[in-house]
């Protein structure tokens, strides 16, 4: 009874917080494994949009110091705003298409204010439905969420292996024998470390094979200084930069789909995290990080930025170091903040190579994928037809992955939803998991659709909780990454 007692006083590990110098450097991993992730989307729809090189960096600039804003909310949170889990927001891939479009449509004068004034928005509609999206909860169990986590694993590699070959594939050193080398350097640096070390130092592995990668690649050559050199000491994101924000109709319906893939991607994400940390995602956790996502969003623009979503690289860190505090994420983002502010502490972040980071980035994702594939153990995947659910839905969300054009002859508006595997794969396996364990045929098998039904959303013993984190402990499989 004691000890019953003294466990359940325990703060659970989300909210513990560590002493200053591990929250730090474990904060900073965090940073180091989404950086590009932050900055690519500004690289890639600032020349869109006609700017220089100077005006390309102040974006950057802004999205770092946007997406530390959004962790910060996500993380610690408000009234009835934030996941409160160690989840990291930035700057969604998923508008860069659309937004990227804009540009091209509006002109080099236009493009930015009217990208801002639909992402505006965009926010403010997601931030009002996000109460009534979070209630999809209901239709994620282990078959789905398994699925949609193995999805976004799988989804991220491609991503690590491009960082591997060098990020540009019109650069003459594209999958050159140095590149592929290094990453291979770093990958194996960050399992020897992963595997030698104990305690705090095995946690930041990750970054402990960054700079070591990094260290190595400077007399190799492959480490650019350019950046370091040329950036200023401050640099405030000036609020509407820009311009002041402009509405376009075609274009905020545009942001509104992505707006919508966004809060997809985010609900299986906070699944996904939840069941990793030990603290399962219920329907109020979901609505608070939706709402968080969405208000994060709708506050972007005021500092040049874009629409936010949750990071899933960050999941696969958590997951491989078991460093479940909210609070160290919370540290991640204070740190984006300044680096968003501070031009010449970014650049130094900048230096690590792509192709050291593709090596720990495939580690990270891989840890996405695996953690995704215990969520399975726990789905019943022998009753009824969840071996076909899954078989489906990860046939369909690796289309994008394995044929990048396979959808182009259809209209573009869809692009923003197929040209994402998680979503397209986690649209059919919640399709598929209503129609066959809970819509299915009642014949002589229909009571073996009924168990699998119950068994995927969690034990027999709380039946009446339909959310999948709620349930048998569910996840202890998946939550074993946490331990």
């Amino acid at each position: 009874m004691t000890g019953q007692k003294s466990e359940g006083d325990r703060k659970h590990p989300v909210d513990e917080t560590l002493p200053p110098l591990k929250m730090f450097t474990s904060g900073l991993q965090h940073v180091a494994a989404m950086y590009a992730g932050v900055v690519a989307p500004p690289m890639i729809v600032g020349p869109a949009c006609g700017l220089n090189a100077t005006e390309t960096a102040f974006l950057m600039g802004a999205s770092l110091f946007t997406a530390g804003i959004a962790t910060l909310l996500q993380t610690l949170g408000f009234w009835k705003v934030g996941a409160k889990l160690p989840f990291v927001n930035g700057v969604s891939f998923a508008g860069v298409t659309p937004m990227v479009a804009i540009g091209k449509a509006q002109g080099p004068g236009n493009a930015l204010p009217v990208i801002f004034g639909a992402v505006i928005v965009a926010g403010v509609l997601g931030f009002l439905v996000a109460p009534y999206f979070s209630k999809l909860v209901r239709f994620f169990p282990p078959v789905v969420t398994g699925t949609v986590i193995t999805l976004i694993g799988v989804s991220l590699l491609p991503v690590a292996f491009n960082w591997s070959q060098g990020g540009n594939d019109r650069a003459p050193d594209y999958g050159s024998l140095t590149n592929i080398g290094m990453a291979a350097l770093t990958f194996l640096i960050v399992l020897v470390l992963r595997r030698v070390l104990r305690g705090f130092l095995q946690q930041i592995a990750i970054l402990l094979g960054l700079i070591a990668g990094t260290l190595i690649a400077i007399p190799v050559g492959i480490t650019n200084f350019s950046a370091l050199s040329e950036a200023s000491l401050v640099g405030f994101p000036t609020p509407f930069h820009f311009g002041a924000p402009q509405f376009d109709i075609a274009a905020i319906v545009s942001m509104c789909i992505v707006m919508l893939v966004c809060m997809t991607e985010s609900t299986a994400d906070m699944l996904a995290l939840g069941r990793i940390v030990g603290r399962p995602a219920d329907e109020r956790t979901i609505e608070g990080g939706l709402r968080a996502d969405t208000l994060g969003t709708a506050l972007s623009p005021l500092f040049n930025g874009f629409a936010n979503s949750a990071f899933a690289q960050n999941i696969g860190l958590v997951a491989m170091t078991k460093v479940r505090s909210r609070f160290v994420v919370a540290t991640g983002g204070l740190i984006l903040i300044v680096l968003g502010l501070c031009p010449v502490a970014a650049s130094v972040i900048s230096l690590v190579p792509l192709p050291v980071l593709g090596g720990a980035g495939i580690v990270l994702f891989g840890s996405v994928a695996a953690s995704g594939i215990q969520t399975l153990a726990s789905a019943a995947m022998e009753k009824g037809d969840n071996a076909l659910i899954v078989a489906a839905a990860v046939g369909i969300g690796l289309i994008p992955i394995a044929a990048p054009d396979f959808y182009h002859h259809l209209p573009k508006d869809l692009l923003v939803v197929l040209d994402s595997g998680i979503s397209t794969g986690c649209l059919v396996a919640i399709v598929l998991n209503l129609a066959f364990n809970h819509f299915g045929r009642k014949t002589a098998d229909g009571d073996a659709a009924d168990d699998t039904a119950a068994d995927a959303h969690g034990a027999p013993e709380s039946p009446p909780q339909p959310a999948p984190g709620t349930t048998d402990e569910a996840g202890a499989p998946a939550a074993a990454p946490a331990h």
